[in-house]
């Protein structure tokens, strides 16, 4: 249901009497009401050791190649599934939203996500989801944990925006051996103050990405941020980029500034490595949580319960994971021109509604 981007379980039904299943399940396929049920006490190890397995394949195979720098990024970001007035589960969190009839009590679900960006593929490793009292880090830390005992070596660094600019995130990174790179956005840290004030009496590095031209401050050795065990680095980014208006064709200059702390030494990423890294965050949104929404109905709640909400959210990571790798490493380079991804997704519903695929192999009894 999910690789083949069906979108519910109702749609799933329909298909029961196609021939594919009875080739490749040997049995027939269960109602809608059986399949939810049945995502309710599934065991969620069993299903995120499919993604595991996937990554092994693809690791052994040399496809989740680093980018230029040599640094293999995680991205971790939270994400809100739905929100609802109407229907509660133990897992629900809970807020006040003002409405033009008054306070009233929202329930939604959200979960904190890791994805890797490797030059190969994008490829979504794990979630967790938030617990009611609990804020996004822990729960991030929660996951880490878990990436770290599955995926000790899938990774150098952890993106992430604002949000995790924690001393919690640093320290533990810091203990597992891994660094950390995260935005930095309050101006009243003493940390940005005391970075700004030497970026005034310095001069940046310039150089290109692509059609931006970037002037970039790198200072390490800060210990303006006492909470956290170990100097920071922080490297400012002000980038330029050449844009033409489709109203007046006009080609305006379009400036940014960011602002990035982390662990990473110079020796082990260089000024440009630590801007495309902190660039690189974007990725989650564009390549993971926008794509997962609008094109594999990853929000769609199939069954409200904790544990089922999960088991279909883990499902459509693996099926979007595995659709990647086949698209890029299975197609032929001059189908890929031709077709693009969403065209090769249409083709696999439309092989599994016309019953199409080869018989499974036999198994043993």
């Amino acid at each position: 249901m999910c690789l083949s981007r069906l979108g519910s379980l109702n749609a799933l039904e329909k298909a029961k009497g196609v021939p594919f299943w009875q080739r490749w399940v040997g049995s027939d396929l269960p109602s809608a009401d059986s399949l939810g049920r049945i995502s309710s006490g599934m065991d969620l190890t069993t299903v995120r050791k499919f993604n595991a397995d996937l990554y092994s394949k693809l690791k052994r195979n040399k496809c989740l190649a680093p980018p230029w720098h040599g640094l293999i990024p995680l991205v971790i970001d939270g994400h809100e599934t739905h929100a609802t007035y109407r229907r509660r589960c133990p897992g629900c969190l809970q807020r006040e939203v003002k409405t033009a009839g008054g306070t009233r009590i929202q329930n939604y679900h959200r979960n904190v996500t890791a994805m890797l960006v490797t030059e190969g593929v994008s490829f979504l490793v794990d979630s967790e989801p938030l617990l009611p009292g609990e804020d996004e880090v822990a729960c991030a830390l929660r996951l880490l944990e878990r990436i770290l005992r599955h995926y000790p070596r899938a990774f150098d660094v952890v993106l992430g925006d604002a949000l995790y600019t924690d001393p919690r995130l640093y320290d533990f990174l810091r203990a597992h051996g891994k660094h950390a790179l995260t935005v930095l956005k309050d101006e009243r840290r003493d940390l940005i103050q005391d970075a700004r004030a030497l970026f005034s009496s310095r001069s940046p590095t310039e150089f290109s990405r692509g059609k931006t031209k970037v002037s970039c401050w790198d200072l390490p050795g800060f210990t303006s941020w006492p909470s956290v065990k170990g100097p920071i680095r922080v490297v400012r980014s002000v980038e330029v980029t050449k844009v033409r208006r489709q109203l007046d064709r006009q080609i305006e200059e379009v400036t940014s500034e960011w602002l990035w702390a982390t662990t990473l030494p110079l020796s082990r990423a260089s000024s440009s490595a630590v801007v495309a890294l902190g660039h690189a965050r974007w990725d989650i949104e564009n390549k993971g949580f926008n794509e997962l929404v609008t094109y594999w109905h990853a929000d769609h709640i199939y069954k409200h319960q904790p544990n089922a909400i999960l088991v279909f959210w883990l499902q459509c990571l693996g099926a979007v994971n595995l659709f990647r790798a086949f698209f890029r490493f299975n197609l032929k380079p001059q189908l890929r021109e031709r077709a693009n991804m969403l065209e090769v997704g249409r083709l696999v519903q439309a092989e599994l509604l016309l019953g199409g695929g080869s018989p499974a192999r036999s198994r043993p009894p």
